[in-house]
């Protein structure tokens, strides 16, 4: 890293929108989701950090549109988003795909640089091909294209090996891990104090969580009526486990998806602190820069989620940090349910964590390192034309 840019935990924000909603896995019809709006509005509420993929579907091509309508500042955004996963059994980590992705990346979201880069559900290819992968993403860096470099993915034991495997081959740490699923109610694995000191043996700086309801699973709908329930990796029993759930916090007065999301924010802004976020302050203007706040990556699909979440965050981060008595009582509230009745009645699938991935896994992808000869690949040199070629090979 270069000497003059400051720790990934002093520029990247505590709450980041996350774009996987801007896709077919949660949405019917996501070209005629708000996407504008719910960008728009992020970016009044001063959260306009934005987690996208090329394999969500049209989500960073949404995302650049609605940069595009909007104009915002570049330096008043943080963009986020990964390579490696093209489908759900196609994978390619080779420099040539990495960099290939980054480029079209940037075009989509219509910027000069991406201020964070995973490689996508690192679990799936060999330790080799993630540092292969790591390696050109810091190439990227350095050439100016990229700012920070982190991995992502499910199992947490698995990243965690990653993460100390790249300190010890490269000398160098990586800037984030994100894992997802891993910090809610129904899994709190990530909050493993042996996990948490392997990742800062690792020397990690930022560990954001993601999928915090996951994907789906803890709220009032659950993914068997959403668009999930042809993909979600949770098997029967723990998808009725956390249907359950539902009644139980309507009885206590609640609401299924406000519960869980509390309780989430709530739990990680206290124990992902030392892997959190310097980089916010409150909306009076109070900075509490000296303190250290977990990340969180909320989803979202409407605007009104997205105002909720964020109201919710900021009750979340004054009860944390005592600054507001009545949200102190809040979180000791929810708190109280999620241990005393959510958690016992989850039973055998509290911390049940699906394998990932799965046993007898393929990667399908036919010609790793290759890539289209279109206008990008062209432009950037990837790929070279002859001069009297009149067609250009598709893949």
């Amino acid at each position: 890293m270069s000497a003059f840019k400051p720790p990934l935990s002093r520029v990247m924000p505590p709450l980041v929108v996350g774009c996987a909603g801007f896709s077919k896995q949660f949405h019917f019809d996501p070209l005629n989701m708000p996407y504008v709006d719910i960008v728009r509005r992020a970016i009044e509420l001063d959260i306009a950090a934005f987690d996208t993929s090329p394999y969500y579907g049209p989500s960073e091509v949404l995302l650049g549109e609605a940069l595009k309508t909007l104009n915002p500042p570049r330096n008043k955004c943080f963009l986020i988003t990964k390579v490696g996963r093209i489908a759900s059994d196609e994978f390619d980590y080779t420099p040539s795909w990495v960099r290939y992705s980054i480029y079209r990346s940037l075009e989509r979201l219509g910027t000069s640089y991406l201020d964070l880069v995973y490689t996508h559900d690192a679990e799936f290819v060999s330790p080799a091909e993630v540092l292969a992968a790591v390696t050109e993403l810091r190439r990227l860096r350095d050439e100016g294209v990229i700012r920070y470099v982190g991995i992502s993915g499910y199992p947490i034991e698995t990243l965690a090996s990653l993460a100390e495997m790249i300190l010890q081959e490269t000398g160098e740490p990586l800037d984030a891990v994100m894992s997802y699923s891993h910090l809610c109610v129904q899994n709190t694995q990530l909050a493993r104090p042996d996990i948490l000191r392997r990742f800062k043996n690792a020397q990690v700086n930022c560990i954001p969580t993601a999928s915090i309801l996951s994907m789906g699973l803890l709220t009032t709908r659950g993914v068997n009526a959403g668009p999930q329930n042809t993909w979600h990796p949770a098997p029967p029993g723990l998808r009725k486990a956390c249907h359950d759930l539902v009644p139980i916090v309507e009885a206590d007065g609640k609401r299924m998806e406000d519960v869980c999301v509390r309780w989430a924010l709530q739990t990680w802004g206290r124990i992902g602190a030392p892997f959190g976020s310097h980089a916010y302050s409150l909306t009076n203007g109070t900075s509490l820069s000296s303190r250290r706040l977990g990340i969180v990556v909320m989803g979202v699909a409407q605007v009104g989620d997205l105002e909720e979440n964020y109201a919710t965050w900021k009750s979340a981060v004054a009860g944390a940090t005592g600054m507001d008595q009545a949200s102190v009582e809040q979180a000791k509230d929810v708190d109280k349910l999620v241990t005393e009745k959510l958690i016992p009645s989850l039973g055998e699938w509290k911390d049940f964590t699906w394998a990932s991935p799965e046993t007898g896994f393929v990667n399908l992808r036919l010609a790793p390192g290759q890539i289209p000869v279109d206008d990008i690949s062209i432009r950037k040199g990837l790929v070279h034309i002859p001069v009297n070629t009149m067609e250009r090979p598709k893949i």
